[in-house]
């Protein structure tokens, strides 16, 4: 099996101005699982979601919620493996090439 691979989304439940017209944060992060776990078998892969207005008591997680609140990243900011991969409106094929390049098995 490959790696352990974390799938982090970081959003608030209020849609981002820039990004009027798409999913909610919450719905991204479903969506997320769904259409990764029909591409990769999802044995070592995880998610999490984080509330950029109410982050929890992680500094790495309030530190990147701040920067977001800033204005410097679009949400939901997707991250894999602590790599930022996707702002705002993600692309699965990003997400995909790095879940392949963190070593995520294809189905058969």
């Amino acid at each position: 099996m490959g790696n352990n691979i974390l799938i982090t989304v970081y959003g608030a439940e209020q849609i981002c101005a820039s990004c009027v017209g798409a999913p909610g944060s919450w719905e991204t992060y479903e969506w997320l699982q769904a259409a990764i776990g029909r591409k990769y078998v999802a044995d070592n892969i995880s998610y999490e979601y984080v509330d950029i207005e109410q982050p929890p008591d992680d500094v790495k997680h309030q530190q990147l919620a701040e920067r977001i609140l800033d204005d410097e990243f679009f949400y939901p900011l997707v991250l894999v493996n602590g790599e930022i991969v996707a702002e705002g409106i993600p692309r699965l094929k990003t997400i995909y090439l790095e879940l392949d390049q963190n070593g995520a098995v294809a189905k058969a």
